[in-house]
């Protein structure tokens, strides 16, 4: 079913990725922060209200994808003003607004949401307890979506790449076509989710809450099948560009100190997305094959 959309954060990677996979026929408008600034309620509205008269012009249902963040990780341990107003107040705003226009809204959450100290994947009702400031803005807005009395849904993912933006992926690319060796944390578990699947798994979610077809768990988990560590991500990269994956090694998360603290098993369980009826996505090694052979990565 088509649809029309509004993509707040729409020039970032995953904005863009919704952007390039929406139906051809859809209404998308997808504006990045310098043309839509969450943190201001008239501007908020004022997109919402946009949204729903192009809709009713174009006789389409509406919905809207959030995928806008501050997801600077260190730097929001010296930045948490902005951060809150971003991850929190933000989609605070945008959820109320929504809610007032009777249009459903799909918010991106992480897996920052958590401590790390599992031992096996998080399920939805897992206790939250972020140990960054990035992970308590991002849990602070998950709660005021959730609170909505509108048709609303947080769908949390991890470890996302894809073509555009600045991500882990990318970096692990352009190491591998210089000669020297690269040490990566081993130490860290969790599930690389290529923005392609996610975006998908966003869209047939948005376009089920626009018929009026949303599933009644309001908090989701959608990421690819599997797990890995960064070093194991970092192999995996090595051998789809042809470079030798001997060239990295493993190493420590205390061996390179952040100003924020990762979690260390991040792996989010597919439970409540396979439960709702959502199509499964792909192992991310596979996922990620099929990823190089879309794109260059460079």
């Amino acid at each position: 079913m088509s649809l029309a959309l509004l993509i707040p954060g729409g020039t970032g990677q995953l904005g863009r990725e919704l952007v390039s996979r929406a139906p051809s026929d859809a209404v998308v408008v997808a504006p990045g922060s310098a043309e839509l600034n969450l943190t201001q309620p008239r501007d908020v509205l004022a997109a919402v209200d946009a949204l729903v008269s192009a809709a009713s012009s174009a006789g389409l249902p509406a919905a809207v994808i959030n995928p806008a963040a501050y997801t600077k990780v260190d730097d929001a341990e010296t930045d948490a003003t902005r951060a809150y107003a971003v991850n929190a107040d933000g989609p605070r705003l945008l959820a109320a607004a929504c809610s007032s226009r009777g249009v459903p809204l799909v918010h991106v959450s992480t897996d920052y949401v958590f401590a790390g100290d599992a031992d096996a994947p998080y399920e939805v009702d897992s206790p939250v307890a972020p140990r960054s400031v990035y992970g308590v803005t991002k849990a602070a807005g998950e709660a005021a979506v959730l609170a909505s009395p509108g048709s609303a849904w947080v769908v949390r993912t991890s470890w996302v790449y894809g073509a555009h933006g600045h991500n882990f992926v990318r970096t692990m690319v352009r190491l591998a076509s210089g000669t020297d060796s690269v040490s990566v944390v081993d130490d860290q578990c969790g599930v690389p989710t290529w923005t392609a699947e996610l975006a998908d798994g966003l869209l047939e979610l948005a376009s089920r809450a626009a018929a009026g077809a949303g599933p009644a768990q309001r908090l989701l988990h959608c990421t690819a099948a599997g797990e890995t560590t960064w070093f194991g991500l970092a192999r995996a990269v090595f051998e789809e560009v042809g470079a030798d994956p001997s060239r990295v090694g493993p190493c420590r998360t205390a061996d390179h100190p952040r100003p924020a603290a990762r979690p260390a098993y991040s792996v989010l369980s597919p439970a409540s997305w396979l439960a709702a009826g959502l199509p499964p996505r792909r192992h991310w090694r596979e996922a990620l094959t099929a990823a190089f052979a879309t794109h260059s990565f460079r």
